[in-house]
């Protein structure tokens, strides 16, 4: 039986004939020198140029992404590997092929996750647009780091190393640029170690534009880091809005609030159920993201997930759900018992509305947690 190598080399091609042999003699010739028993795969995503024809001339591994886009090219190269280790990188001669030592170094060491780190390595004058250095990755890292508390600081290298267990634990699903953050933040969500080497990014060799499409893909970026968030996004800011709204309706419901020659009454008060409203929208809202994404495997399990369903389920949802109602009938049943005492005419808005908007946030309320019991328990239908 042959043995597997230690280390696959795997390179995305997309029309890289003026850099792709470049790329492929410096992994080979760090194989040679550290003696490193490996194998480069060129993970081709529809070259129309010879690229193909250089891989295979330089006894390259083509493999043939049957989808377009960065990631599906990524897996399709990684999924065909045969090393115990991973390392990919651009095929455009801006990362240093026969320098992967500190990478293969920490594998070895037992991290699950080598990042490349561009700001700490250096980045050769031209390298990298203004944009891409002063603003999109330092920003999309930033988020990063704060939605999912990694230690890195370079979500976007694209050189970068992993052991093919770590890889089959991420279960990546993105197939765009976006492939690059997916594998970072599902490191983290899988409890797998992350590390960070020093990294250099020259200048690359092609006389073409980049792939890399700076508003559009950074987009994608943050997009993908804001779905797979939802506490950012949608239960926290819930929290606060719906904290506010209610703190500040109880008090206007006892009274107008009056400072500095300024009333807030119930004008203010209607904007503080709104808040209230909102915020539980987006609570509803982050409860719904969450089920979607752990059911359809784009976020891991986790026994607090499978602790919602003891918490949470259609039965409370609905008993909340018809007290919130019964409590908005009966506030408006003293409503209707206030207008009946004047004979059907004129009220005194501010006293009147202090009953009535309750009222009617509490009827809200109540259809609303009726409405999410019910779609929660239909996209939990598989647990």
């Amino acid at each position: 039986m042959e043995k597997n190598p230690e280390l696959s080399i795997v390179m995305p091609c997309l029309n890289e004939a003026e850099t792709l042999e470049t790329c492929i003699k410096k992994a080979q010739s760090y194989f040679d020198t550290q003696k490193v028993d490996g194998e480069i795969i060129i993970a081709d995503n529809g070259s129309t140029d010879s690229s193909i024809e250089i891989a295979k001339t330089n006894n390259a591994i083509v493999v043939h992404a049957k989808q377009k886009g960065y990631g599906s090219a990524l897996k399709a190269g990684i999924e065909s590997a045969n090393g115990t280790y991973i390392i990919m990188g651009d095929a455009d001669d801006s990362y240093d092929f026969s320098n992967l030592s500190p990478y293969l170094d920490k594998l070895r060491e037992g991290y699950d996750l080598v990042m490349g780190n561009r700001f700490k390595g250096g980045i050769e004058k031209g390298a990298m647009p203004f944009l891409h250095k002063y603003l999109g990755n330092p920003v999309l890292s930033f988020i990063g780091r704060l939605f999912f508390k990694i230690n890195i600081g370079d979500f976007h290298c694209g050189l970068r190393g992993f052991s093919i267990a770590a890889y089959n634990k991420m279960n990546l699903k993105t197939s765009g640029m976006e492939f690059a953050s997916e594998m970072v933040v599902k490191s983290k969500l899988n409890n797998l170690s992350i590390t960070e080497v020093p990294t250099t990014l020259k200048k690359d060799g092609r006389s073409r534009k980049p792939h890399l499409k700076t508003w559009s893909d950074g987009w994608r970026h943050l997009r993908f880091l804001m779905l797979y968030a939802p506490n950012w996004v949608f239960l926290y800011p819930g929290i606060l809005l719906a904290f506010v709204g209610m703190l500040l309706s109880l008090l206007l419901i006892l009274k107008p609030i009056e400072f500095n020659n300024i009333t807030l009454d119930v004008h203010t008060l209607l904007y503080a159920s709104s808040f209230l409203l909102v915020g539980f929208q987006f609570i509803i809202f982050y409860g719904l993201t969450k089920v979607f994404a752990v059911e359809n495997e784009l976020l891991p399990k986790s026994n607090r997930y499978n602790k919602l369903f003891k918490i949470i389920n259609l039965e409370k949802g609905l008993i909340i759900g018809f007290i919130f109602l019964l409590v908005g009938i009966l506030l408006s049943l003293k409503g209707l018992s206030i207008w009946q005492n004047t004979e059907y005419g004129s009220l005194d808005t501010s006293t009147t509305l202090r009953l009535i908007i309750p009222a009617i946030t509490f009827l809200q309320l109540g259809i609303q947690t009726i409405l999410f019991s019910l779609f929660f328990s239909v996209l939990g239908l598989k647990k």
